[in-house]
């Protein structure tokens, strides 16, 4: 009995071993870094967390997640320290605020490996990647434009953008809605589309932006607000419930089960998304099982259309919980997505300066 209980034992921790190592023999440990938020924040973070956990419970991969102590770059650069320092040596850092925190830590630990979501080039102030990072950044404009387009067809004629703070990834969804707006309301013949765009300049939402919300729905008669820039939806949403048929649109994931929830359903439109779970699992497998990182290290990658299928895009609107109507059909929306792929529909990701539009675009500036 004795010698099977070894024997068993023995059989445990050598499965164990496995469940950690690639076929080159690298004993992998996974850790997540939160910006500035935390992992209930139903956005960015949320999202990040959730499927490097799925991943490293699905492969037997230990995992682990740390919360900086506030929002500035020593702090951010402080949890990867404590990450390292504890094992950890694949890290993803999702946004674009560790911009300032890789610049630091790339030199410092060669032997990491960092995969970071929304990084782009402006925000590293000049310098480079090196072998052992990866950024993925997405066309936020076209999953934009789908959210502005669908909003319109669906027969919404005042709308609104609330962006959280104007940085490019924000600004791209922003003027890429206004796009798909104009578009559709191009089609329909519609001389009385407008959209109201303002940013909060924080990325949650507050007493002074829910004011500022009530008046756009109350008294400018806004129907539908796209609320992007994680937590500021819930200014938009607490908005909208005060009024018959008020309306939002999710940012970032799917967050009609959220939003719905907490404020009742039928209230989110649609959500204009991109794949950050999918990219997740993408760079982890890639990463971890099939050890092909080397083919990634050093750049920066556009996450966007793959497909003229929507659901196999970086970005997208859900096919389950958009509003969908006589309309605005799945039909309808696949068609759409087909034409953005072969590029009969081409978006502007331009962010200096607001697109040219035939409906009115009135720039609001920021509320604080």
């Amino acid at each position: 009995m004795k010698k099977f209980v070894s024997m068993l034992l023995a059989v445990v921790m050598l499965l164990s071993v496995m469940s950690f190592a690639t076929a080159e023999g690298t004993t992998y440990r996974v850790a997540m870094i939160t910006d500035y938020g935390d992992i209930t924040d139903q956005s960015f973070n949320q999202t990040t967390y959730e499927a490097c956990k799925a991943f490293c419970e699905a492969n037997g991969i230990d995992f682990n997640y740390y919360k900086p102590a506030g929002d500035s770059t020593p702090e951010r650069v402080a949890m990867v320290d404590a990450a390292v320092d504890e094992g950890y040596n694949v890290i993803v850092m999702p946004g674009y605020a560790f911009g300032g925190t890789i610049v630091e830590v790339q030199d410092i630990y060669p032997e990491v490996t960092f995969i970071m979501l929304d990084v782009g080039e402006g925000d590293l102030g000049g310098a480079t990647l090196n072998s052992n990072v990866f950024s993925a950044v997405y066309q936020e404009e076209l999953s934009g434009y789908m959210a502005g387009y669908a909003a319109v067809k669906l027969g919404y004629k005042h709308l609104g953008f609330l962006g959280g703070m104007a940085v490019p990834a924000v600004v791209r969804f922003g003027y890429g809605f206004v796009q798909g707006a104009d578009a559709a309301a191009v089609e329909l013949g519609l001389t009385d589309v407008a959209v109201e765009y303002v940013y909060g300049n924080q990325f949650y939402g507050d007493a002074d932006i829910t004011a500022y919300m009530d008046n756009w729905y109350q008294n400018l008669g806004v129907e539908v607000v796209f609320a992007c820039g994680g937590g500021i939806y819930t200014s938009a949403a607490e908005a909208a419930v005060k009024v018959e048929g008020g309306k939002v649109i999710g940012v970032d994931t799917d967050q009609s089960f959220n939003i719905n929830a907490a404020y009742g359903e039928g209230l989110t439109v649609t959500s204009a998304m991109k794949g950050l779970a999918p990219t997740v699992n993408t760079l982890l497998t890639e990463t971890i099982l099939n050890g092909n990182f080397a083919q990634y290290g050093g750049k920066i990658q556009t996450m966007g259309l793959i497909s003229a299928e929507p659901t196999e895009n970086y970005v997208q609107i859900p096919m389950e919980t958009t509003q969908w109507s006589e309309t605005f059909t799945q039909e309808d929306y696949k068609a759409l997505v087909a034409k953005l792929f072969d590029g009969s529909i081409v978006v502007s990701n331009v962010i200096d300066a607001a697109p040219a539009t035939t409906i009115v675009l009135n720039e609001l500036g920021n509320i604080k």
